[in-house]
């Protein structure tokens, strides 16, 4: 199979099969908490899918190529969560000179991408597993991907379900909680497929 073909199955595993939200239970603060509006989750969901992507590759450098060879592994976490920071910082940064609307509606959920386990799930992943840089690139894009597919389809069935009508009891977050698990259920029927 060519890198190309790999490349995009291996996208459709991480996306579908092993869900960075719906499987693995990563990430759940901005899935809960930004997934009230499509046009805000896609936003919030873009976001992340450049974090991820550009940090797991800064990462797999500065891992392979200074932690490694100097044998500070130890620091592997501290210094991707600075990474991850600097990143987080740079994409608000644009996010509030470029599209302010945008910026406004994330609000308090951009700067908690800093801290979002997805993110640094998917770098320290990538290291304890030793992939080198296509596969770390093939899973990082793939979980980017598939969080994104997960948080628009939350915010989708949430933008419908405020138009039912609710027993109280289920009413804000329990509702919330019971589609995600039930999402969840859903994304579990893709183990079977094998990309």
């Amino acid at each position: 199979m060519n890198y190309v073909g790999a490349f995009f199955l291996g996208i459709l595993n991480h996306a579908l099969i092993d869900n960075v939200v719906l499987s693995r239970f990563l990430g759940l603060c901005p899935f809960l908490g930004v997934s009230r509006k499509t046009s805000t989750a896609a936003g919030m969901g873009a976001a992340v899918v450049s974090v991820i992507t550009v940090s797991s590759a800064v990462t797999y450098l500065v891992n392979r190529f200074i932690l490694i060879p100097l044998d500070l592994v130890f620091m592997r976490t501290i210094v991707f969560i600075l990474i991850i920071a600097g990143l987080v910082q740079t994409v608000e940064i644009v996010l509030r000179k470029k599209m302010p609307g945008l910026y406004s509606a994330l609000g308090v959920y951009l700067p908690l991408i800093t801290t979002n386990c997805a993110v640094l799930g998917v770098a320290i992943d990538s290291a304890q597993k030793q992939y080198n840089f296509f596969q770390t690139m093939v899973f990082s894009v793939g979980t980017a991907v598939g969080f994104l597919i997960a948080i628009v389809l939350m915010a989708g069935i949430r933008e419908r379900i405020e138009h039912n009508k609710i027993p109280k009891a289920f009413r804000g977050m329990p509702i919330v909680l019971l589609t995600a698990g039930l999402m969840a259920i859903a994304f579990f029927g893709f183990k079977g497929v094998a990309f």
